[in-house]
């Protein structure tokens, strides 16, 4: 099956199996005010996101997803009060700092953004260190005791947090989707060579319109 340029790995059960409610999560990263939000510390990476049409995909992923009883969960990039804990190992943490990404816990810039926008009984789960959500965390075992399977992965960004949590979702055991054109990185067509050429070995690639007329 080829479709946006994507060759996608026909999985061994039909998707609608899959990414069936009951055993299915959708995953938003890091689409946060501060990372692709209108005040974003990273402003390639939101253009990027608004490119690709992120924020339009997701909205109406996220509202199928609530009606199907699909668990959401917000995965946000958070600091502890006075950065304790966080990286300090890699330019890219550097670099959020210097661009004034302070994504203190509660404030405004780890909010969701509104064109995604966060509902009764979506999970926010915030990240204190690293680069995944299931990495030194609870996240994993919490989705295990909700019996999820699938991880429906979206959002940002395809240059090092999209493919962390595809890797780490797989070492877990879980079965990944990727949903092409609700997730994107800098630039873009590297964000999608990426997709092309690593995620597609990992995970079944699917777009909105076939996950929306899969839930449908």
């Amino acid at each position: 099956m080829v479709h946006d340029g994507y060759v996608a790995l026909m999985p061994s059960i039909a998707l609608r199996d899959l990414v069936a409610p009951g055993h299915t999560a959708l995953l938003i990263q890091e689409v946060q005010n501060s990372v692709v939000g209108a005040d974003s510390a990273l402003p390639a990476l939101a253009q990027a996101a608004k490119e690709v049409g992120v924020f339009d995909n997701l909205r109406p992923l996220a509202v199928a997803a609530r009606a199907l009883g699909v668990p959401v969960i917000h995965a946000t990039a958070e600091n502890l009060p006075g950065g304790f804990g966080s990286n300090h190992n890699a330019r890219l943490f550097a670099g959020a700092r210097k661009a004034g990404a302070d994504n203190a816990a509660g404030s405004e810039a780890v909010q969701p953004v509104a064109a995604v926008g966060v509902a009764e009984g979506d999970i926010v789960y915030p990240r204190y260190h690293g680069l995944s959500p299931l990495t030194g965390a609870q996240l994993d075992s919490l989705l295990r005791n909700a019996g999820i399977t699938t991880l429906v992965v979206t959002g940002v960004s395809l240059n090092i947090a999209i493919p962390n949590v595809v890797f780490d979702a797989v070492n877990r055991s879980y079965q990944v989707v990727v949903v092409t054109d609700a997730v994107a990185g800098v630039p873009v067509e590297y964000g999608r060579a990426v997709v092309a050429n690593t995620l597609y070995l990992l995970a079944t690639l699917v777009t909105t319109k076939e996950l929306l007329d899969t839930w449908g």
